[in-house]
């Protein structure tokens, strides 16, 4: 019965410790971008406020957030394992 297991491949896993790690990493960069496009909410909703809407940091700074930890996810598929 212990034979019809099958057997492992030389590398253990497809992705090492240090991958996922990586993948963590760019999971919370692009967290932390769309935290940062939400933003907050008005202090007087019958007033449109512009400057709280087009923010350098919802406009500029979250979208280039969500790329880089797109990117960082990229680089954690593709990066080969350490073998142990």
């Amino acid at each position: 019965m212990s034979n019809d297991k099958k057997q492992a491949s030389p590398g253990g896993s497809l992705f090492g410790k240090e991958n996922y790690l990586w993948m963590l990493g760019g999971l919370a960069v692009m967290a932390l971008g769309f935290f940062l496009m939400a933003g907050g909410k008005s202090s007087n909703p019958g007033v449109f406020n512009d400057s709280d809407v087009y923010s350098t940091t919802r406009i500029t700074i979250a979208p280039i957030l969500i790329i880089g930890g797109l990117l960082i996810e990229i680089i954690a598929i593709m990066k080969k394992p350490k073998n142990s």
